[in-house]
Formats: C-alpha cells, sequence, structure tokens
C-alpha cells in the first residue's frame, strides 16, 4: 500500500513517515498542496493523510480537488477538532477526520480502517448482480455505480456504504451497524457524521437527494436501499 503524508511541519512529516514505514507502508511526502499536486500527477495512491492548516492552499481545498479526480481515500489531521470542523472536513470529501495531537498508533488504526474492505457477502444462487435505482444501477460484484454509461465516482467509504446496503437490499441498517461495518469505534461515531456520508451518497444516486426514493430513512432503524 502506497501512502501520501501532507504537512507543511517537517518534523511530523519525518515522523508518520518512518512509523508507517516500520507498519509495512510505502510513504512519500508532500511539504505543501502544490508539493501534492505534483506527485498525484504521476502517481497513484491507496490513502492521502492530509493537514488541514496549511500555508497556501489548505487541506479541505485539496480534499474537494481530489475528489473532483480521483477517489482514493483522504483522512485529513487538523489541530481543530469541534464537532462542526470534523464535519466540514467530511463534507469536503473526507473519509475521516483526526485531530491533533494524536497518537501514531491511532493514526493507523483509522488508516487500516478504511482501507478495509466490507468482507463479500455470498449471494443466493437467483441474487441479482446489479441493482436498478431508477436512471442508475449498481454492480455490485465490480462495486461501481455508473449513471447510463458514465461511471460515478465513489469514495472508499461510499464503496464501502454501497456493499453494506446492497448486500442487505430492502432491509433497514442501523446506524450501529453502519459504524461496525464501517470500521469504526462507537467514540468517534456521531450520527452527524453517518448524516453526512449518507448525504453524500445520496447525491450520486437519487434524481432528488432532498427527496431520496432510493436510499431511504426509517424513522428508529436507520437506513435502507430500496432498488427498483
Amino acid at each position: 500500500m502506497h501512502l501520501l503524508i501532507v504537512d507543511d511541519d517537517e518534523r511530523i512529516r519525518a515522523l508518520l513517515k518512518q512509523y508507517l514505514i516500520r507498519n509495512g507502508f510505502l510513504v512519500s511526502a508532500a511539504r505543501d498542496a502544490a508539493h501534492a499536486r505534483k506527485l498525484l500527477a504521476g502517481l497513484e495512491f491507496d490513502l492521502i493523510v492530509l493537514d488541514v492548516m496549511m500555508p497556501g492552499e489548505d487541506g479541505m481545498s485539496l480534499t474537494r480537488w481530489i475528489r473532483s479526480t480521483r477517489s482514493t481515500p483522504v483522512m485529513l489531521l487538523t489541530a481543530r477538532g469541534d464537532t462542526d470542523d470534523r464535519i466540514a472536513g467530511l463534507e469536503s470529501g473526507a473519509d475521516d477526520y483526526l485531530a491533533k495531537p494524536f497518537e501514531p498508533k491511532e493514526l493507523l488504526l483509522r488508516i487500516n480502517a478504511i482501507l478495509r474492505r466490507v468482507p463479500d457477502v455470498a449471494d443466493p444462487p437467483d441474487a441479482p448482480k446489479v441493482l436498478r435505482l431508477g436512471a442508475a444501477h449498481y454492480d455490485m460484484e465490480r462495486g461501481e455505480l455508473w449513471q447510463g454509461d458514465t461511471q460515478i465516482r465513489l469514495t472508499a467509504t461510499e464503496n464501502q456504504l454501497m456493499k453494506i446496503f446492497a448486500a442487505a437490499a430492502g432491509e433497514p441498517v442501523s446506524r450501529v451497524q453502519l459504524v461496525t461495518d464501517l470500521g469504526r469505534d462507537e467514540a468517534q461515531a456521531q450520527d452527524r457524521a453517518i448524516d453526512v456520508q449518507i448525504t453524500r451518497l445520496r447525491r450520486k444516486i437519487e434524481p432528488n437527494p432532498k427527496e431520496p426514493r432510493y436510499l431511504q430513512t426509517v424513522r428508529g432503524s436507520g437506513y435502507m436501499l430500496a432498488p427498483d
């Protein structure tokens, strides 16, 4: 797995790079957003660890650009860890958000949780391999969302959510189950954070995200994917 660390603090870059290499990752590092863009132009990464507060272009702006061009998972780091900042980070397209100061081991756990894919669920022999969602469809075998002939880019977390919902199509999935399947512990799991991920996914599959037809809220039970 190849990770990219983006942080203007040289000491933090060096410490994180050394720690993650010791834990089996190939790691590149960038000093700012401009440097990161150059590396991203020529290399593919499995995950990006990105500081929010940097001189020049900040981390949230860079995250939005990353999200417009690729589905590489993004972990944001910031000295500002209140709920509104965390939600803003998720809304920019990040998969997770870690407040400084933090223990390197916690970062490693978060990275592994993002990279961990939901185990494939065996389908009944006559189960559909493609779920129809109006003009969109989700290929369960490939984990791909399509709008006609155009593939819709999903983040790692959005892809995990689609796999979870597809495996339980027509059945409600609780927030607690979503937290477990996304590999997050209860302390990290705030309802608003889950809701942000659902809102982002609805924008990609719903004709009218404000009146969801396919990814429904089931009051008191959680969420449910209701394909055609």
